[in-house]
């Protein structure tokens, strides 16, 4: 196809809507709301939809991976939002070295399994 793609944004469900859409402007996305029941959450070019619906088998094996400039850096700023400690259900992960890189991870509240990782050049 020779048409250039302008955006990717998944779709991602919650437990409970309103504690994710908290939880989503604490870490740090815009949030643009799109009706009662969707919002769609923006950092620089990049953006997610966020809808009210949960289904445990689509939470459970839900993972977005989220390339960042600097991964110490990153890790370092959203540990010191204390997120874990604000939300029962949420964890983060110490950061973990492969051989393409680097990553950590967190749970959002809803159990989904967000990738923040740093590939080597």
């Amino acid at each position: 196809m020779e048409q250039k793609a302008l955006s990717i944004r998944p779709f991602i469900g919650a437990k409970d809507f309103n504690l994710s859409r908290q939880f989503y402007r604490d870490l740090g996305f815009e949030e643009t709301k799109l009706g009662p029941e969707m919002s769609v959450f923006k950092s620089d070019n990049l953006a997610f939809y966020l809808q009210n619906a949960y289904v445990k088998d689509w939470i459970d094996n839900t993972m977005v991976f989220l390339e960042v400039e600097n991964l110490d850096l990153h890790w370092k700023a959203l540990s010191a939002l204390g997120l874990p400690e604000k939300y029962k259900t949420v964890r983060v992960s110490t950061i973990k070295k492969d051989y393409w890189g680097k990553e950590y991870f967190v749970h959002d509240p809803s159990g989904i399994l967000w990738h923040f990782g740093e590939f080597f050049k």
